[in-house]
This record gives structure tokens, sequence and C-alpha cells, in this order.
């Protein structure tokens, strides 16, 4: 995540997405994976703003909310989203610390948000790209724009919270990468059903467990029903 990118169209359905989730008794505890700011133009997707016609039925509070933000007060911060009409601080709680690419600074970073999550149902993970590829090994330079896979199965191992995970499509047939990474995850954690949420631009990994199992199960399956092609979600199973 980087802060540019606040309030564009991807995070108007990521945050929709979230707060589906995550209504009512669902905490949900959420590493931002900050990385620093730069002068490419992403982030700019935020036209829909100006489009209510189209976009705000989606959801409306969230909608007007970012539009505040993003056009009237030209805010362009993670802090932004802490907001009782985005992601409400009595449901969600914030990780937001710079990720820096070396070892050890991940290694730190990681342990500081593990040591401070207290029980929570959810822990989102939002990094630039998503999951790792081979061309950008730990630690190198770019290594921040990632979460490895070693890293989510320890985090899967030292807590009992349920794990989504934000992924960017890469230059791959769509359907064959979701599969893919669905496959890849089931297998390695043991898992007999992962959740694919697939917007048009990235796709969201709901790897669900403990006492809201199934309750985040049927949320995910349900989040057609507000957003139906932004969102379109796939049970994958072993």
């Amino acid at each position: 995540m980087k802060n540019q990118y606040f309030g564009d169209i991807n995070d108007y359905r990521k945050y929709g997405l979230l707060r589906k989730l995550c209504e009512t008794d669902v905490s949900a505890n959420i590493c931002w994976m900050l990385t620093a700011c730069t002068a490419r133009s992403d982030g700019r997707k935020t036209e829909y703003l100006n489009n209510d016609a189209k976009w705000r039925d989606y959801d409306s509070p969230l909608f007007d909310s970012l539009k505040e933000q993003v056009l009237v007060r030209r805010r362009r911060h993670v802090d932004c989203a802490e907001n009782v009409n985005i992601l409400p601080p009595s449901n969600f709680s914030f990780y937001r610390p710079i990720l820096e690419d070396g070892n050890a600074k991940r290694e730190a970073y990681f342990q500081e948000f593990i040591s401070g999550s207290h029980c929570e149902d959810l822990l989102f993970f939002d990094p630039d790209n998503g999951l790792d590829v081979p061309s950008t090994p730990k630690g190198r330079k770019g290594s921040s724009r990632y979460l490895y896979r070693d890293e989510l199965c320890e985090m899967w191992r030292r807590t009992e919270s349920s794990i989504l995970v934000y992924q960017h499509f890469p230059r791959e047939k769509r359907g064959r990468f979701v599969n893919r990474i669905a496959e890849n995850l089931l297998q390695r954690l043991g898992l007999s059903r992962v959740a694919s949420l697939r917007t048009p631009h990235v796709v969201f990994f709901l790897l669900a467990r403990g006492s809201k199992h199934q309750q985040l199960l049927t949320r995910a399956t349900k989040v057609e029903n507000a957003w139906g092609e932004q969102i379109k979600v796939l049970i994958h199973k072993r």
C-alpha cells in the first residue's frame, strides 16, 4: 500500500469488501505494509468519485466519505481510512509503519505486528503487489512490495486468525492465475477451502478458520449481492 493509492477505485472495492466481511461482530487487524510514495502516476484512478449514479449505490456511506477525503479535502493517506464511514475503529485496528526491503527490518516489522495482534478474527495484509515472485528474493530491492509465503505461513502458525491477502494481477491469464495461487495456498497451509474475491484489477484470497470460519465464508459469498460484477467470489476446494 502507498498513500498515493488512497481512495482510488481499487480502494473503494477493497474497503467495501472489508466492511462486508467485518460488519457487526467480526474484528480485523489491518497490516497496511505501507511503502514510500513514488513519482509514478499510480493511484490516480479517482474519476469514479465524480460519477455518483454509477458507483455510489454499492456502498453509499463509504463512497461519500472517500469523495469527501479525496476530492474535497485533497487528502491521500491511509490514516483517512480510520473513519467511522470507511473502516470503523470499533471493528478495525491498524498497523502503519513503513515496510523496508532488508531482511532484518522485515523480520522486526512482522514481529511487531504479531506482538500487537490480540485475538482478532481476521488479519488483512495489503502489499503493493501481492504474494512473492521468484524474480524478487526477500531482502532485495523492491521486496517490500510483496508478502512472502514463508511470512504468511509464519503468521498462520503464530495466530488463530483468518487471513485476507491483497493480490495484484500479473501478466497471466487471470482465471489460471487465481486457480494456481489458490491451489498453492491450499497445499501449503493444509486447508480444505480458500475463497478468491476477484475484482477487475486485483484479487483477494481469504483463508478462513476459527470460530468465525463459516461466518466469514458465508459473508464472502454474499459480497456479490452488494457488489455484483465488481467483486466475484469463488470457493476453491482440495
